[in-house]
């Protein structure tokens, strides 16, 4: 009886290599695993990673602008726009950031459906009037980029609790205030966007300091205004 099972083995043995040992071998020569599904599955993921994530709705926010207009969330609707929170007077991050802002502004001058909002953490100091005239100063020239004031703890409630992106005093930093320096990516239909990490893990916001979030996020507000 064993002699028997190691004869059928033997047979089921060579039968496997007479008919599928050929097609292995050919797949390698022209190159089909590397086509194969499972292969497929994993390319195709990574596709997916180029789609941005939604983080989900902007807070409601409704703020007087440097000219005196009222600007709410609802308002800039239809619109691709950046958000920062910042201060006229601060001494270390805030023009780096406004100067990024600015190189994008200029990489989407004149299209209607782009915008740019800046809120800041310093209402009392940041009239309408300084505001306007930062705005000149940076050169800020865009119709749709709104510098916005108002009431402080809305504003800090805006940041803190709406974005999630820090703001708050501190006499012991430089300026009297601390803030996150990134930047906030909002589509046309009102909805936080960001980019995921190579986990499948969200990345919030873009860094508004260096160049690489700068490029980051001009390439992201092209493919939004595509949908």
């Amino acid at each position: 009886m064993k002699n028997k099972s190691y004869i059928g083995i033997s047979l089921v043995i060579l039968v496997f290599g007479i008919i599928f040992v050929p097609k292995i071998v050919n797949r390698i020569k022209g190159d089909a695993i590397v086509k194969g599904d499972r292969l497929d599955q994993v390319s195709n993921h990574g596709k997916e990673t180029e789609q941005l994530f939604t983080m989900g709705s902007v807070p409601t926010f409704k703020l007087t602008d440097q000219n005196g207009k009222t600007i709410s969330d609802t308002d800039l609707r239809g619109k691709v726009y950046v958000l920062e929170f910042f201060f006229t007077t601060c001494p270390t991050i805030c023009p780096k950031m406004n100067m990024n802002l600015v190189d994008i502004q200029n990489k989407f001058f004149g299209n209607p459906n782009v915008a740019f909002v800046s809120i800041t953490i310093d209402p009392e100091h940041d009239t309408q009037k300084v505001l306007k005239d930062h705005a000149e100063i940076i050169g800020a020239k865009s119709s749709n980029w709104h510098f916005l004031t108002g009431d402080k703890k809305y504003i800090y409630d805006i940041s803190n609790k709406g974005f999630n992106l820090y703001a708050g005093e501190n006499s012991k930093a430089n300026g009297g205030f601390e803030h996150s320096g990134m930047f906030a990516l909002i589509d046309k239909k009102g909805n936080i966007r960001c980019r995921i990490d190579e986990y499948n893990n969200p990345i919030p916001y873009y860094d508004g300091i260096e160049k690489e979030g700068v490029k980051a996020i001009q390439q992201d507000i092209a493919k939004l205004l595509e949908e």
